[in-house]
């Protein structure tokens, strides 16, 4: 039989090795805060249907835990899931509020039985308020935020992906969540309940945008304001190929230099620049500048200066491109080009944790339930 939270290939080298966790299989960024933790070199243990797929349905975000079948409602594999939690030091879960609680597996139920355990909570809403238990997705937490307003065309809204509430607002909240807890349980002795919203979450990371509000150097307007492509020095510009090139020359040094360096003599002082009725003209120019090369006799110019410059890669190019190789941002694992992990330890290094993901019945673990 299999140990719990043992690894085949051994103990992982990450900062942290030796963390014990179990997550409950969901979508989105709850198995997305786990790929983080298990990157770093947590041992996950991840619990799904009894009905679940032998294939990896996110072969990518369920990287490097091992997987266990477990019926919930089957009074022994919650015995057995038991066992598992009581040597746990934390807990992921994505469901909605009553679930976990519903199953059994709520809160006050297993932190008395592992007061020092952190359970971690990810929903849209978060666990109390008057939306918490209704239906959403991230278009919708990040919609009452005020940070789908601020993204897009002056036209209409555009969702920015699922980066600010999935994942950025969402997993990354949880994570940093978890690992705050992890210590104060490590002082303290004593669990707790770490309840991540990603409204929450998109809220916080409006922080910079909201303080510039209060300053009244952000209006409402899309594409009116100097990180929203309304400044003409920090936007996106087609060129000659229908390619597009990004340009982030905010300091006056350095917009000077991009200037310099496109073959744009006249200057406006740094008032006149950074003076809103100037933009529409400052952009016309830079516009036409930028269509008379393509894409990449742009970046063979520019790229490397001091200009804030960079071209707009596609998913399938970045891979590619020198720095991110360089860096190894890239790594391919079963055929499959994927993110490596991130951030870097200079001494604990991370890496993706090569488990047998096959999943297995929990009654193939060794737990107290099963002595």
């Amino acid at each position: 039989m299999n140990k719990p939270f043992s690894s085949p290939s051994g103990p992982s080298s990450g900062p942290l090795r030796g963390v014990k966790i179990v997550e409950f299989a969901g979508m989105g960024p709850g198995p997305f805060a786990a790929m983080l933790l298990a990157d770093m070199g947590a041992d996950i243990i991840r619990i799904e249907r009894p009905d679940a797929p032998d294939e990896l349905i996110s072969p990518i975000a369920d990287r490097g835990r091992r997987r266990v079948r477990a019926d919930l409602k089957n009074p022994d594999h919650l015995r057995r899931i038991f066992s598992l939690l009581e040597e746990a030091d934390a807990l992921i879960e994505g469901y909605r509020p009553g679930v976990m609680e519903r199953a059994g597996l709520g809160p006050d139920e297993v932190l008395r039985r592992n007061p020092s355990l952190v359970y971690g909570r990810i929903t849209g809403w978060g666990q109390t308020g008057p939306l918490a238990k209704v239906a959403g997705h991230d278009i919708n937490y990040i919609a009452i935020t005020g940070a789908l307003s601020a993204i897009g065309p002056k036209a209409q809204p555009m969702p920015p992906l699922n980066l600010v509430g999935d994942f950025g607002g969402g997993a990354l909240y949880l994570a940093m969540g978890i690992l705050a807890a992890l210590i104060d349980a490590r002082v303290s002795g004593k669990g707790q309940v770490v309840d991540s919203a990603m409204c929450d979450g998109a809220v916080s990371l409006m922080t910079a945008i909201y303080e510039k509000t209060s300053l009244g150097e952000w209006t409402d307007a899309r594409e009116a304001n100097i990180f929203d492509g309304g400044a003409p020095f920090y936007r996106t510009f087609e060129c000659a190929d229908g390619g597009y090139v990004s340009i982030g020359a905010l300091e006056p040094k350095f917009y000077g230099l991009l200037c310099e360096s496109i073959g744009i003599t006249e200057q406006l002082s740094e008032d006149e620049r950074d003076d809103p009725k100037n933009w529409p003209k400052l952009h016309a120019q830079l516009a036409a500048v930028f269509k008379q090369k393509t894409r990449d006799e742009w970046t063979q110019q520019l790229e490397g200066t001091d200009a804030c410059f960079a071209p707009v890669l596609s998913l399938s190019e970045a891979p590619f491109h020198p720095h991110l190789k360089a860096r190894q941002s890239f790594l391919t694992r079963n055929g499959v080009m994927q993110p490596a992990p991130a951030p870097r330890f200079s001494r604990s290094v991370s890496s993706v944790r090569e488990v047998d993901q096959v999943p297995v019945p929990i009654s193939s673990l060794v737990t107290d339930a099963s002595l």
